[in-house]
């Protein structure tokens, strides 16, 4: 008999923490789907018009870039010219 009354003590020890579990996992769920939307606002409203500006941006740093090689064997041969 104490075996059963201890195993129904378990179970709805058990249920009780899930049917918790479930209410904590559903309300982190609702605040999810919040800054969901509003994170797609901020990147509706501010990021998106900045593309055009960093793809300007980013398409000057790969000209640099490109001609940093070219700088550095110059600087190489300068520096071995260089009388000590």
């Amino acid at each position: 008999m104490l075996s059963v009354v201890l195993a129904v003590v378990v179970v709805a020890v058990l249920a009780v923490a899930l049917i918790l579990a479930r209410r904590g996992l559903m309300a982190i769920s609702r605040d999810l789907a919040t800054l969901n939307s509003a994170l797609e606002g901020v990147e509706s409203e501010h990021l998106r018009p900045l593309e055009p500006a960093v793809t300007a941006i980013n398409a000057q740093f790969d000209v640099i870039l490109g001609a940093l090689p070219g700088i550095g064997a110059k600087a190489a041969i300068v520096a071995e010219r260089r009388p000590r």
